[in-house]
């Protein structure tokens, strides 16, 4: 279930953190972070293009509830989501890539795939 890591912030931050880095991984289809911060971001982003494949009033609603680009949004219904149409989950992939040279946090990149 997307949400139950807490990522030692506040809820309110921790939603909006989460927000900026699926509206930012629809943008540019690829990003650099920790691992557990991409593991909610990977569920949280799938929730997403499995919700734009419906392509409803219903769901633009939802996905323009979350995402905070109106641009990034009307990629997702689309280009993205029509992409994703045949396949029923699995739409990124996180890479690890080691540590953080500064505090030793595991590394990881999140793209689409």
């Amino acid at each position: 279930m997307p949400g139950t890591r807490k990522l030692g912030r506040t809820s309110d931050h921790r939603k909006a953190m989460l927000r900026a880095m699926v509206t930012y991984l629809l943008e540019t289809g690829k990003i650099e972070t920790t691992v557990t911060r991409a593991k909610e971001v990977r569920a949280m982003t799938e929730k997403m293009i499995t919700i734009a494949k419906e392509d409803n009033l219903h769901a633009k609603r939802q996905v323009y509830s979350f995402v905070t680009k109106e641009t990034v949004a009307k990629k997702l219904f689309d280009e993205l989501a029509p992409k994703y149409k045949e396949t029923n989950g699995g739409y990124s992939r996180i890479i690890k890539i080691g540590p953080r040279r500064g505090d030793a946090a595991e590394m990881a990149i999140i793209e689409l795939i």
